[in-house]
């Protein structure tokens, strides 16, 4: 079954953050802006679309992305999705793109182009730590410009595609919440994030 859904403001619930629907560009979209416990990097802070439950299937968005003008020096861009949210928002998985680290000059900043992380706990700062790869790849983006994402999951798999590619992004063949997680939906952004999105399409297997 796929689904085009109207993204409205009362049609998502946002935790730690602030959610508008604004023009840009001529077009509806959805505002997610993080707005507290901005020291926390990695955590909760999605806009959860209502009357959606996800096990496997694909997500389709297109998202934007900009930095706030107080955004701090370490701020990316940070945006992308949330999937398998549990009710109480104790867990879910989440892909999220940088894109400031798209098109920098700096080779190692590019590497870290986007992120799966699960929360709680499996953070990019954890995955460092222990030296963990295999959760972030380098990707071409841009602040500013729309990006559309296609992320298909089936079980403890997922793949995430970016602007049409038929090249993943980024594959992740175990995540951490495993197969038999499902949830809602949402929207993921991080600090110093003014983030976008439109378009959404929601296909599930079951």
């Amino acid at each position: 079954m796929t689904k085009q859904i109207d993204l409205k403001q009362d049609g998502v619930e946002p935790v730690w953050v602030e959610t508008a629907c604004v023009q840009i560009e001529g077009e509806r979209a959805l505002q997610v802006t993080k707005t507290e416990r901005l020291e926390e990097h990695d955590i909760d802070t999605i806009a959860k679309v209502k009357d959606v439950l996800f096990h496997n299937g694909v997500l389709e968005v297109d998202m934007l992305s900009r930095l706030l003008p107080e955004a701090p020096a370490y701020a990316r861009g940070f945006i992308g999705i949330a999937f398998r949210i549990l009710p109480d928002n104790t867990e879910f998985e989440s892909f999220y793109l940088r894109p400031t680290n798209g098109k920098t000059e700096d080779p190692v900043r590019r590497k870290h182009g986007c992120q799966y992380f699960a929360y709680p706990g499996y953070t990019f700062d954890y995955f460092r730590r222990h030296a963990i790869e295999g959760f972030e790849a380098p990707a071409e983006i841009d602040l500013n410009c729309w990006m559309h994402l296609k992320a298909v999951i089936e079980d403890s798999r997922a793949a995430f595609y970016l602007d049409g590619s038929d090249t993943p992004l980024l594959c992740v063949d175990n995540l951490k919440h495993g197969g038999e997680a499902r949830g809602q939906i949402g929207f993921f952004v991080d600090t110093g994030t003014e983030g976008y999105f439109k378009n959404l399409k929601v296909t599930c297997w079951d």
